[in-house]
C-alpha cells in the first residue's frame, strides 16, 4: 500500500534523512585504504546512534550489520567483515536511519586512493543517472519515467542497469510500495502523487546487468561477470511542482 505523508510526517522524515546525509559525510571523511568493511560499518553505527537514531538495517530480516558495504564487483548488500579496502577500490556504503518512527535511506560510492579512470567514470555516471531521473519529476509523472531516464543515461554511456533489484517507497517502514525500477518504458506506470516518499537508487554495472545472489550469506549481490558496479541513492519527496531530495 502506498502511503501519502502529511506535513508532520514529512518533517520527521527530514530529521531521519538529515542524519543519513551527515553519516555518509562522516564516512566519506574517514574511509580509507587499510580499513576493513567492518570498521566502516562501525563508523556508521557510531554516528547514527550518536544522533539518537537507530541504524534500520541492523537486524532487518536478520541482517547482521548497520550498513551495507559493497566493494568493486559487489553491487549491493555487502555484509561488513574482514575484507580490507585497497588502494583503487570503489566502495558503496548504503545506510538507513530511523528516528521518531520514520526512516531515511541513501547510498554513496566512495573512491579509495588512486582509483582508475574507468572506475571514476562509472561512479560519476551512476550519480548522474540519479539526477537525470529527478529532472522534471513531480506529481502526475508516470512512475516508470524514473527508470526510463536512468536506463537511457546509463546505456548511452556504455553501462548496464541492474534489473533484479529496485528502489522503493519509504516512511514508517524501510521498504514500502511502490517498487521503483531503474529501467522502464516512458509514460507507463502509476502517476506519482504529492506526499509520496521514494528511494531512487541507480545500480549500474560496467559489464552485464546480470547479478549473482550469494547463497552462503543470504545477502551479498555481485555482478555475474565480476566487473565493477556502483550505487547512488537518495530519499525523495514528491511535490506538486517538483521534488525535495531529503538526503541532500
Amino acid at each position: 500500500m502506498i502511503t501519502i505523508k502529511n506535513e508532520r510526517e514529512i518533517a520527521l522524515m527530514r530529521e531521519s534523512c538529515r542524519i543519513v546525509k551527515e553519516t555518509l559525510e562522516f564516512v566519506g571523511k574517514n574511509i580509507r585504504a587499510g580499513m576493513t568493511t567492518k570498521e566502516v560499518d562501525e563508523l556508521v553505527y557510531r554516528y547514527i546512534t550518536s544522533c539518537g537514531a537507530y541504524p534500520s538495517e541492523l537486524g532487518y530480516e536478520g541482517y547482521p550489520a548497520s550498513s551495507c558495504v559493497s566493494v568493486n564487483e559487489v553491487v549491493v548488500h555487502g555484509v561488513p567483515g574482514d575484507r580490507v579496502l585497497l588502494d583503487g577500490d570503489i566502495v558503496s556504503v548504503d545506510i538507513t536511519a530511523e528516528k521518531n518512527g520514520f526512516h531515511g535511506d541513501a547510498c554513496r560510492t566512495f573512491l579509495i586512493g588512486n582509483v582508475s579512470e574507468e572506475k571514476k567514470r562509472l561512479v560519476k555516471v551512476t550519480e548522474e543517472c540519479f539526477f537525470k531521473a529527478v529532472e522534471g519529476l513531480q506529481a502526475g509523472v508516470p512512475l516508470y519515467d524514473i527508470g526510463y531516464k536512468v536506463q537511457a543515461h546509463a546505456e548511452a554511456n556504455g553501462y548496464s542497469v541492474v534489473r533484479a533489484l529496485t528502489g522503493h517507497g519509504i516512511g514508517r517502514e524501510m521498504h514500502e510500495d511502490p517498487s521503483v525500477p531503474n529501467y522502464g518504458k516512458k509514460g507507463t506506470g502509476m502517476r506519482l502523487k504529492a506526499g509520496m516518499t521514494i528511494c531512487i537508487e541507480p545500480m549500474i554495472n560496467t559489464g552485464t546487468f546480470k547479478v549473482n545472489f550469494n547463497r552462503a550469506d543470504g545477502w551479498t549481490v555481485t555482478t555475474a561477470d565480476n566487473m565493477p558496479a556502483a550505487h547512488y541513492e537518495n530519499t525523495v519527496l514528491i511535490k506538486e511542482d517538483g521534488v525535495e531530495i531529503l538526503t541532500l
